[in-house]
């Protein structure tokens, strides 16, 4: 396992992330029922959290990458998208239906991990063979 690319690819993601839940914090925070005053952002543990929770993903997905020997951008990008679409969005449906909470948040919680996952499957390929040590 290749620990930079590992790093690498749970930085993106969480980068990915960011961004994702920037373009949808209205949609979000209104099916989330939460509002701007009522989400503390100077908080940094759901920050620090979330970036290691997102290098620990990308350094399972490294392990069954190289144990499944998935090799080039397609198998890496599929492999993220398919572990994001049925092991990781599953579990999301499941707690926000027996939580009670909105529907409208399954498209928004589960498509991070559908396409944060695609995207550390893609770096993981990408950079495992660009590293030199």
């Amino acid at each position: 396992m290749d620990y930079l690319s590992v790093i690498a690819a749970g930085v993106a993601a969480w980068i990915f992330g960011m961004a994702w839940y920037m373009v949808f914090a209205n949609q979000w925070m209104d099916a989330s029922k939460l509002n701007k005053k009522s989400v503390n952002r100077s908080n940094p543990v759901p920050w620090v959290a979330s970036l290691i929770g997102s290098i620990l993903v990308a350094g399972m997905m490294s392990h069954m990458m190289e144990k499944s020997y998935i090799n080039g951008i397609e198998e890496s990008l599929l492999t993220g998208l398919g572990l994001g679409l049925f092991m990781v969005s599953p579990w999301i449906v499941s707690n926000i239906l027996f939580g009670q909470r909105s529907r409208r948040l399954i498209w928004i919680d589960c498509g991070y991990p559908i396409i944060g996952m695609g995207i550390m499957g893609v770096v993981l390929d990408s950079l495992d063979s660009f590293w030199f040590f």
